[in-house]
């Protein structure tokens, strides 16, 4: 059986698609998924809700950003490997072409005013874009009571018990295998649409979705090579003490401990870049994860930033400029070769398991689990985007709460990030549109109040 798929989605339209997504890949996880989910499921109907929300299970579990891994996997089930390439790189390459302006930039000038006024008010349709996405997905998921409990639950226990991501994925997942009528399987395996897509629309199932101990072999070695050759070669050249190779090896390791997305490892990355390696302060991360929440791509897009200053600090014979955009894309390639390792390992096990009805029900219930996670992450986005100070507060357990100093409430980003939440959601106005004109409004008050 060849390996390319019969293409009932033509491979240049799905390029285009694909540029499309990593051009609007705003909000982080939860915006960027509502961006895939309607593109792809809504408008084009290339992927069922079926395949999409399994997918997604799927991606929940792996470390790394969920968003990119997403985008791979769909773009591996249309197009092979070369489409898993295509989707993945698309969704990365906007944003890292993004921050390392911005960083170039931050590096050069120091002052940012110009850029934060910009960004005051991008911040705000990016919440918007947020709460969109989880009102989007919390009514696709929704399928019974068990599927809100689920989703309670978890948001209770990420934001007032602060439990671990990995451990309330594993909880959903258990449930959903010790109890499969209590989460309805169909909530994971329904196929919507006016027509058939993805799961009837090949002749016959390519040979990429078939699973093959040989070709993941194959697929392992080769992603292993590209990820662990260059952090090889900088060890052998540069010594282990040298930036680069430091540089290399830290991220490496965060890429397979990254579970939850960029916000439940930030307080890592930040913690050790700056008390262990000396290469940041705690307020210039603050400064590169505005950047990352504020431009296409995932959030841990931030990680960029860091080595970017962590080379361009420690430039030894090469320019600071140069040792700098060096050590972002060192970055930028060790954060993101192991997620297309993962996705193209386990995507075809996964696909062969989809007529499992307690698998089903397992991935069910970490949907909806998800849907609370995605919650969490949107109420921290709005926190720091609605209000000037916040303060910690001893919560449930003795649980350190992030909590809002509620007489520094901001009135303008909670204006204009309702009125961008009623042109997305009430006037179906584009993404983009809305985000400029939320840019426009945040630059010019700003301007005008200088």
């Amino acid at each position: 059986m060849s390996e390319t798929p019969a293409e009932a989605v033509p491979f240049g339209d799905a390029v285009r698609l694909w540029a499309r997504v990593g051009l609007n890949s705003f909000g982080g996880p939860a915006g960027q998924i509502g961006v895939m989910h309607r593109l792809l499921v809504e408008e084009r109907r290339w992927v069922s809700e079926a395949r999409f929300l399994h997918a997604l299970n799927y991606c929940m579990l792996l470390p790394g950003p969920e968003a990119q891994q997403l985008a791979t996997y769909l773009g591996w089930l249309l197009h092979g490997y070369r489409g898993g390439l295509v989707a993945g790189i698309f969704f990365v390459l906007p944003g890292f072409v993004a921050v390392l302006g911005l960083t170039l930039l931050y590096v050069g000038y120091r002052d940012v005013q110009a850029v934060e006024a910009l960004l005051f008010g991008l911040k705000a349709g990016v919440l918007a874009v947020v709460l969109e996405a989880v009102l989007r997905i919390g009514r696709r998921v929704a399928a019974g009571p068990a599927t809100f409990a689920l989703a309670a639950a978890a948001f209770v226990a990420l934001f007032f018990f602060a439990v671990p991501f990995p451990l309330v994925v594993l909880a959903a997942g258990l449930f959903g295998l010790a109890r499969p009528h209590a989460v309805p399987a169909a909530a994971a395996v329904r196929d919507d649409g006016p027509r058939p897509v993805v799961d009837t629309v090949f002749d016959r199932p390519p040979a990429h979705l078939e699973p093959s101990l040989a070709r993941a072999g194959r697929v392992a070695s080769i992603c292993l090579v590209l990820w662990l050759a260059p952090l090889a070669a900088l060890w052998l050249a540069r010594g282990a003490d040298d930036v680069f190779t430091r540089i290399g090896v830290f991220f490496s390791k965060t890429a397979l401990v990254t579970f939850g997305g960029a916000y439940a490892v930030l307080a890592y990355i930040g913690q050790r870049a700056s008390a262990t390696y000396g290469w940041l302060t705690p307020a210039e991360m603050l400064d590169g994860l505005g950047m990352a929440e504020t431009t296409p791509g995932p959030l841990i897009q931030v990680v960029q930033f860091v080595g970017f200053l962590a080379a361009y600090r420690d430039a030894g014979a090469l320019s600071p400029l140069a040792a700098g955009t060096l050590g972002a894309v060192l970055t930028t390639w060790v954060t993101y070769v192991p997620c297309f390792l993962f996705v193209f390992v386990g995507a075809p096990w996964i696909e062969a398991l989809r007529g499992n009805a307690r698998l089903a029900s397992a991935l069910a219930a970490i949907t909806a689990a998800v849907v609370g996670v995605i919650l969490n992450l949107a109420l921290w986005f709005g926190l720091h985007v609605l209000f000037g100070e916040l303060q910690t507060l001893r919560g449930p357990l003795g649980v350190a709460l992030m909590s809002p100093v509620w007489g520094t409430f901001q009135w303008l980003p909670a204006a204009i990030a309702m009125g961008a939440f009623v042109a997305l959601v009430r006037l179906h106005r584009g993404m983009i549109p809305t985000l400029a004109a939320a840019a426009a409004l945040g630059a010019a008050s700003r301007l005008l109040a200088s």
